[in-house]
């Protein structure tokens, strides 16, 4: 088990009413941790988001670490 810090941001954040949470998870990827906090949250497909690991965008097969710092980036709208 790790601990993972979890930032949100746009519909995420709505979704999962707060701005981040700490989560004790076994998700051995980025991907895998997406797909746990969708089913707690219910979080649409992740279509063209990116993801970004202790400030640095990474890619969804990404191996976590205890205290990584994830956050999820859904594609943002507008003109």
């Amino acid at each position: 088990m790790k601990t993972i810090h979890i930032e949100y941001f746009a519909i995420l954040r709505e979704q999962a009413e707060r701005a981040s949470e700490s989560l004790l998870t076994d998700a051995p990827t980025a991907e895998a941790l997406f797909q746990e906090l969708q089913s707690a949250h219910g979080f649409a497909a992740p279509r063209n988001f990116k993801v970004a690991i202790n400030d640095e965008f990474s890619v969804w097969a990404a191996k976590l670490q205890d205290g990584d710092r994830v956050v999820f980036i859904p594609p943002v709208a507008g003109g």
